[in-house]
Order: C-alpha cells, then structure tokens, then sequence
C-alpha cells in the first residue's frame, strides 16, 4: 500500500482501523476491512504521506486523518526478519532443503510402480 510493489501476502502486515486509530493485525485475525503493507518503516511512511489508509480501509471522510500510533510503534518496534515468527518468508521458502520424503507425510512412498511405467489404454 505504502511503497506500492507486489509481495506475497505472507510477507505483508495486515493494518485495521478500530475507533480512529490504525491497528496492526499480524495474525490477521481482526475483523473488519483490512489493508496491506510492508513492516518497515519507509513503506509506513509512504503510506502516510500519501494519505492512503483511508482510501484503502473506505473511511469515511476520506482524506480524514487517522492514528497510526500503535501501527508505527509495532514496525519500528519488529525488525524485519522477526514479523512473525511462525511464519516462513518467500526466501526461507525458496531456500528450503529437498528431502526423499514425500510431503504428504511419511506414510506415503515417494514412488509407485505407476510413475515407473506408463500404461497407455487401447482405445
């Protein structure tokens, strides 16, 4: 929202706003209408600079503006590596090992005879 690129939306912090004021929503739990940036402080000061919160969240008002109190004091206080903890980034992801196993789980064997040979059907 702030810096305007495209990032998976694991990578991004879901912001609600709750009684004037803009909520982070990391869990991504809160309800209401949502938006979604990066959890570093230039993308956050972007976003406030051009006033895009209450565009996105469809406040009324519109341009009127909001809180973002808790919001700043929550992307200055998490570094980045550290927004959610339960969580992979789309690098850790990539940069995952390959094991044998099957990712069903290990009740299922990586190979069948079917992927050995294809029957092909008479028609």
């Amino acid at each position: 929202m702030g810096c305007r690129k495209r990032a998976p939306v694991t990578d991004l912090l879901r912001v609600v706003h709750r009684s004037g004021t803009l909520v982070p929503d990391p869990r991504r739990t809160l309800p209401g209408r949502g938006a979604s940036l990066h959890p570093t402080p230039e993308c956050l000061h972007a976003a406030e600079r051009r006033r895009a919160f209450p565009r996105a969240l469809r406040l009324p008002g519109g341009g009127a503006a909001v809180e973002a109190g808790p919001l700043r004091a929550h992307v200055l206080a998490v570094p980045a590596g550290d927004r959610d903890p339960g969580r992979a980034t789309t690098d850790e992801r990539q940069t995952a090992p390959q094991t044998d196993r099957h990712p069903a789980g290990p009740h299922v064997e990586s190979r069948t005879s079917s992927d050995e040979q294809a029957v092909k059907s008479p028609r």
